[in-house]
């Protein structure tokens, strides 16, 4: 199975998760994934939380990568110089922090983080819904392949560099 990955790299400055998602949405139409599909409302939003958590929580530049599995799949990417896992949080009431990671938790088919380099990745994964076949044509339905033990096909490239950090009390990029 081939995948397509593009990728981004955003730099460690709030504005540019607005960037991320309009980038995001540009790719999605071009793999096919239309504007109007719930889905690519659900993957703007997750980029938009994970983008969000790296610029917000770590102070580092990042890099944003969707990989597109033929067949239909889409697992999104976040990769920092940080070393610091993810924390989980809950939100109370009116508080306006702490429903990142829950809001990934209850839209993704899958997520986690690990390692990479001298920081991390968070990622998810979306499963694309199979189109309903029409009712006189009944069709079996199969299980979609995990995005995870794919080749890959880099379609951009962009290595995650170091940046320097906003503030004294940010983690090390």
């Amino acid at each position: 199975m081939q995948v397509l990955q593009v990728q981004l790299e955003v730099g460690p400055d709030p504005a540019e998760v607005g960037r991320a998602r309009r980038w995001a949405r540009s790719r999605l139409a071009g793999s096919g994934i239309g504007d109007d599909e719930p889905l690519a409302d659900t993957l703007v939003l997750l980029i938009s939380e994970l983008v969000t958590n790296a610029v917000v929580h770590t102070g580092c530049p990042a890099v944003l990568r969707m990989l597109f599995a033929a067949e239909g799949g889409v697992r999104v990417e976040v990769a920092d110089a940080s070393d610091r896992p993810p924390r989980p949080r809950h939100a109370e009431g009116e508080d306006t922090n702490g429903r990142g990671l829950e809001l990934v938790d209850g839209l993704a088919d899958r997520w986690g983080w690990q390692p990479e380099g001298v920081g991390k990745s968070i990622w998810c994964e979306v499963d694309r819904a199979p189109v309903a076949p029409p009712a006189a044509a009944p069709v079996a339905a199969s299980a979609p392949a995990s995005v995870s033990t794919v080749s890959v096909v880099s379609a951009v490239s962009a290595p995650v560099k170091p940046g320097i950090p906003v503030s004294p009390g940010w983690a090390r990029c």
